[in-house]
């Protein structure tokens, strides 16, 4: 059941975007129904977990490192569950009416099914790892979400701004989260929240604390970070009002009570969270009277309210907790319906600028109507949730709780926050409501369509109902979530609309009468149109960010870059090389490297006569670059095959076959792409005419070429000679085939005991894949860069002399080639990467060289007949082999789940075939296949962005040549 609400946002989010653009209605229908199947699945879980139950799931990933993917729903759990799909619900029914009609609708509800299978994956997560993970998808996805209207400015910037807070703070949680797993021994949600006085009373729990501290108080806008979210109001209001009402923002503070038991209660998390929550909650509340659009009021307000959650948590107080989480519900329906009520001003008027804004009241008066219901309810008015919450604020706050100057100025400045509040609760209503009727809007305002105004409805009359009657309706559900918080430490504790004349009481109503005198006599500065508050105007967050993100990326960077960085290529490698070297060199300078003693055996004639060959190809290659490059290429792959015949001769026979491949491969690619590269700096041919500098350079890089081969050899040396009598050789020998049901121990290390590692390689391979064919589509080859010149001629002479032929046709006839020969080898190189595939799991080949050698079938097709041949006689879609080889090789590993086993544990068995016998079948050549399908995608993507530069590189030379001969003529 739990699996269901992690991967049914995440497959709607993928069928989303097929759905097409014209087809809004259908697309806004189906992610509903998502949102309304997991709210649906929420409410039939809770029985379950209204008794105390707590229901997991677990599978186990890396059970050695304790990594598990382990869902677990308790009563917090689920009470943030159904809060984020009963709010998705409504969201995706308001931007069902709010979305323009020229906008991509799929991908805005794709993006957003995607945000909310991230949320639901953090208080569901079972494993502090997992909820890292879904962590950082959440300010990844939330990124895409601020960013929707890319073609905006202000949407791009407050995404980056977003992105980069939110991520930062996300990695430090992250080490925060693995030193609590090493404290406590697991990374197990129980046993951490099990374990909270061994974690308070450990010498890092200030480590811990901060770097904790850093991702929720960045996710939930808490100050100093608190100034990324007006800026991602930039986003479409349905994403306002979704993520920075009930989901995004309140991440952090879901983290913060999540943690609550093991981290607070030390003076420590008192004051650094205390001071956290009153400063953001005074300037959210004092930066939000200023501001002078809708939303942008909104953002700050919500800003404060985390802040009173952030203040409520710091103060280790179990009702303080209570107060937190009811205040954390209630929040969330009044600003969510506020956000919406902000958007349809926006969407009927054209604008949410409160200084063009006034007497709205007569044109949607049930619109106002609401819009001032849950106002009433964010600036804590009697009779609304936001009263009754913030009531138990204040009682809180007048307790002591530590005896310092914080505890004591609690009270004094929640009231003036308090104050605040009511001021631009009471400017929202009054600015865009009444005054005198509007004369410039873009639109004429009038009521939205009903549906889009019935989400407004819904959360106002919560708003009420729980204000009224909250023991009835939210109290249920408050306890069976603040018991699973604070289990033994759970309070007693009242939801009763009155409560008596008490201190409390008082302060509501200072807050209220205080807050209704400040704004009116305010009333006429805030008319004057001033943008921003009077006072700290110099510590914008965003001029402080933009200062840092220049001196880092500017200043510091582009020093960097001019004392290191180069855009020619043999720098850029000798810098490398030196990094590498020095790198490898260091622990052994410090740990002491001592070389065995040299033993020289008979060396056989044969293997150092091949060793020879292969050192004359390498430095002949490398003197071979500066006359010619295609000699030099040559030269290079000599070296390569002898590499080869090595790993044969050392009885490395899958390594020989890989090389190979990949030798054929990488020879032809580098072949297509010699034309690109610029024209070579002639050398000086006499000796006195080569400057000291010259040689210094060449000996400078001699050495250094000599010192890596050398560390390389010392390296290969020591371990090939040091005895080792229990090595791990040893360890796959012997399991290879009792575990794996494989003889070839290379191929089943790599698709059995370190699958986990050939996933992530594969999936690099295909992110690089990608890259070079975007960087290829966007390169334009010059004519001056063009080289090969005699390879010019015979192409430009081919053109002339076949006027019918197009762009693409190969110069194979006019050269003699037979390619009809190269054309019937492709079935030959089909069934060539068919056997080793098939063989590979017991003799040497596999999916990686099939991959490759298949590829050499589709290259020599591309020789033979050009590119406009080849592609209009063979269907090739090598983004679709990627994907499928990437989901196939993802999907061996969780099937591995299904019968109980951890991530892409294989399993071998014989299965017996009509006249054939026994065969044996592991469950690891599906991952081979996997493997197999993106390497061939991969390779052929990046040939077939090769071979069309190839043809539009010489085309482009022709042209060019011709128009200077035109205007010379």
């Amino acid at each position: 059941m739990l699996s269901v609400f992690i991967l049914a946002p995440f497959a709607g989010s993928l069928i989303a975007t097929f759905f097409p653009s014209d087809q809004r209605g259908a697309t806004a229908w189906f992610a509903g129904a998502i949102a309304l199947v997991c709210f649906l699945l929420s409410a039939g879980l809770y029985p379950f977990v209204a008794t105390g139950n707590v229901l997991r799931l677990e599978l186990a990933w890396v059970p050695e490192l304790g990594l598990s993917f382990t869902l677990r729903m308790d009563g917090f759990a689920w009470l943030f569950s159904a809060l984020i799909t009963a709010i998705g619900v409504l969201v995706v029914l308001y931007a069902r009416y709010y979305m323009a009609e020229e906008d991509p609708v799929p991908r805005f509800f794709a993006l957003f099914l995607a945000f909310m299978g991230s949320m639901l994956g953090i208080v569901l997560s079972g494993n502090l790892i997992l909820l890292a993970v879904f962590w950082e998808m959440t300010s990844i996805v939330s990124f895409l979400l601020i960013g929707y209207w890319h073609h905006n400015a202000h949407a791009r910037d407050g995404a980056r701004i977003a992105l980069t807070i939110t991520g930062m703070g996300g990695l430090a949680m992250l080490v925060g989260l693995v030193i609590i797993g090493r404290i406590v021994g697991s990374y197990d949600l129980d046993a951490v929240l099990a374990s909270g006085d061994a974690i308070r009373n450990h010498p890092l729990y200030g480590t811990v604390l901060i770097l904790i501290l850093l991702g929720a108080l960045t996710k939930s806008a808490q100050f100093p970070f608190h100034f990324w979210l007006p800026h991602a109001m930039a986003a479409p209001t349905p994403v306002s009002a979704y993520l920075h009402s009930a989901t995004m923002v309140k991440a952090g503070v879901f983290l913060l009570a999540r943690l609550w038991p093991v981290m607070a209660g030390t003076e420590a998390w008192f004051w650094i969270v205390g001071l956290a929550g009153l400063a953001t909650l005074v300037l959210g509340a004092y930066f939000a009277i200023f501001q002078q659009d809708l939303k942008g009021l909104l953002a700050y307000s919500t800003i404060s309210h985390l802040g009173l959650i952030t203040v409520l948590l710091s103060l280790g107080s179990p009702l303080a907790a209570v107060a937190a989480v009811f205040h954390i519900v209630n929040h969330a329906t009044f600003k969510a319906s506020l956000f919406m009520a902000a958007g349809i001003i926006d969407h009927e008027s054209g604008t949410r600028d409160m200084r063009r804004l006034s007497g709205l009241f007569h044109y949607m008066p049930i619109t106002a109507t609401l819009a001032m219901v849950a106002s009433a309810a964010m600036a804590g008015v009697p009779l609304l949730n936001g009263f009754l919450s913030k009531e138990m604020f204040f009682a809180e706050a007048i307790e002591t709780h530590l005896v310092n100057a914080l505890d004591t100025a609690t009270p004094y400045v929640s009231t003036i926050a308090s104050m605040f509040a009511v001021t631009y609760s009471l400017r929202f209503i009054h600015s865009a409501f009444f005054g005198p009727p509007p004369t410039d809007l873009p639109k004429k305002p009038h009521e939205p369509p009903r549906w889009m105004r019935a989400p407004v409805d819904f959360l106002v009359l919560a708003c009420l109902v729980v204000g009224i009657i909250p023991a009835q309706t939210i109290g249920p559900f408050l306890h069976t979530a603040v018991v699973s918080i604070l289990r033994d430490d759970t309070p007693q504790y009242s939801l009763a609309v009155w409560h008596g004349f008490n201190v409390p009481l008082i302060m509501s109503f200072v807050a209220l009468s205080g807050g209704v005198g400040l704004y009116f006599m305010m009333r006429s500065y805030l008319a004057t149109g001033i943008e921003g508050p009077p006072v700290f105007r110099l510590l914008q967050g965003k001029r402080i960010f933009e200062r840092v993100l220049v001196t880092l990326s500017w200043k510091w960077a582009r020093s960097l870059e001019q004392g290191l960085g180069t855009r020619h290529l043999q720098p850029q490698m000798r810098l490398l090389v030196f990094i590498a070297l020095a790198a490898g060199a260091l622990p052994l300078v410090i740990g002491g490297f001592h070389l065995p003693p040299l033993v020289i055996r008979g060396i056989d004639p044969a293997f150092a006569l091949l060793w020879a060959i292969g050192i004359g190809c390498a430095v002949g290659s490398a003197y071979q670059a500066k006359f010619h490059r295609l000699a030099s290429l040559v030269l290079l792959g000599g070296a390569g095959l002898v590499t080869c015949i090595t790993f044969v001769w050392l009885s490395a026979p899958d390594l020989a076959v890989t090389q190979l491949l990949v030798e054929i491969v990488t020879t032809v690619l580098i072949l297509l792409g010699l034309r690109w590269l610029p024209k070579r700096i002639e050398e000086p041919r006499a000796a006195e005419d080569i400057t000291i500098k010259t040689r210094l350079r060449r000996l400078r890089d001699f050495l250094l070429a000599t010192a890596a081969g050398g560390a390389m050899m010392l390296i290969a040396y020591t371990m090939m000679t040091r005895p080792l009598p229990d090595t791990i050789a040893d360890y796959f020998l012997a399991r290879a085939y009792r575990e794996g049901g494989g003889t070839n121990v290379v191929n089943v290390i790599l698709v059995d005991f370190r699958g986990f590692d050939t996933l992530g390689e594969i999936a690099v391979l295909c992110i690089v894949a990608l890259t070079v064919f975007a960087l290829l589509l966007r390169f334009r080859p010059q004519a001056d860069s063009l080289e090969a010149p005699e390879q010019q001629r015979l192409q430009n002479a081919f053109d002339d002399d076949h006027p019918e032929r197009t762009a693409g046709d190969s110069v194979a006839e006019y050269l003699f080639v037979p390619s009809v020969i190269m054309r019937w080898m492709f079935p030959v190189t089909g069934m060539l990467a068919a056997y080793l595939f098939l063989r590979g799991h017991d003799l040497p080949g596999g999916g990686f060289a099939a991959g490759i050698a298949l590829s050499i079938g589709f290259i020599l097709q591309y020789m033979s007949g050009g590119t406009r041949w080849v592609e209009e006689r063979l269907r090739i879609h090598p983004l679709r082999w990627m994907s499928i080889g990437l989901l196939v090789a993802t999907a061996t590993g969780v099937g591995s789940w299904l019968f109980g086993y951890p991530f892409l544990t294989s399993r071998a068995e014989y299965a017996t075939l009509p006249v054939i016998g026994k065969v044996p079948l592991a469950s690891a050549i599906l991952f081979d296949l996997g493997v197999f399908s993106l390497v061939l995608g991969a390779t052929v993507l990046m040939l077939i962005a090769l071979a069309h530069q190839s043809v539009r590189a010489p085309r482009a030379f022709a042209r060019a040549a011709r128009t200077e001969k035109e205007a010379a003529r």
